[in-house]
Parts: structure tokens; sequence; C-alpha cells
């Protein structure tokens, strides 16, 4: 965390895994304490959770592909921190948590394993763990 936060001091910058940049200009030269500090945490988390959004961000855009490539009319609806919420009919639900499942896994290559779990349920609030 030292070396990242004296990396973004001196660069003005810190990066995700993907290469997406996210700028402090001001914390090298904040007289602020209370502003230095805010934006030393923000540098400090901003590699992992950018990351983490990349990799959403990729999932989302294969996850459309793969859908439509399969003959699928799911549809993704949307997107809360890291779940995605699917449209999907109940007769196509076998066929579609896999196809979900392996593109979120495998959006990106790292060093740790993606894992998911699928759910389903008439409404948010009702979701129940598919067990595949």
């Amino acid at each position: 965390m030292d070396d990242l936060r004296r990396s973004a001091a001196s660069k003005g910058y810190v990066e995700t895994l993907l290469g997406r940049r996210r700028y402090f200009p001001n914390l090298k030269n904040q007289s602020n304490v209370n502003i230095r500090h805010r934006e030393e945490r923000e540098a400090i988390n901003a590699p992992i959770q950018g990351t983490a959004a990349d990799i959403m961000k990729l999932a989302m855009i294969h996850l459309r592909v793969s859908l439509a490539e399969n003959g699928l009319s799911s549809k993704l609806l949307l997107q809360v921190h890291d779940e995605l919420i699917l449209e999907c009919p109940h007769e196509e639900l076998d066929a579609t948590v896999p196809i979900v499942k392996s593109v979120m896994e495998s959006a990106h290559p790292i060093d740790i394993p993606l894992l998911t779990e699928a759910r389903w349920g008439l409404n948010w609030g009702k979701l129940e763990p598919i067990i595949k």
C-alpha cells in the first residue's frame, strides 16, 4: 500500500490491471491533510475496484454476444456491483446459466479464479440459488 501511495503521488495516477487510469493530480501537492488522506485511500482502492469494474464490463460485452450466438432470448437488464440481472424465459434457464457462468468466470484471465453463482426468481427479492 505504501508503494502504491508513493507511485500515485509521483505519477499522479494509478492503473487497473487492464491499463485504465484514475488520476489524482492534487495528491502530491495537497496541503490539506484530510483531502490528501482521502485521495490516498482512493488511490489504493482504485486499482482493485477499477479492475473489478473492467472485468465486469468485459463480461457484459461477451455475454451479449454469447447469448445471441446460442440463439437465446435472455437479456441483460441490470448490473448491480458484481451482479448481473438477466431477464430469461423459464424454458431457457438451463441453457442460459452455464453460458452466463462461463462468460463471467473467463471474462479476463487473472491468477485468482473468478467464481460465480446463479440465482433465479420472479423478482429480485425472491431469488433462489440454482445448484448445478
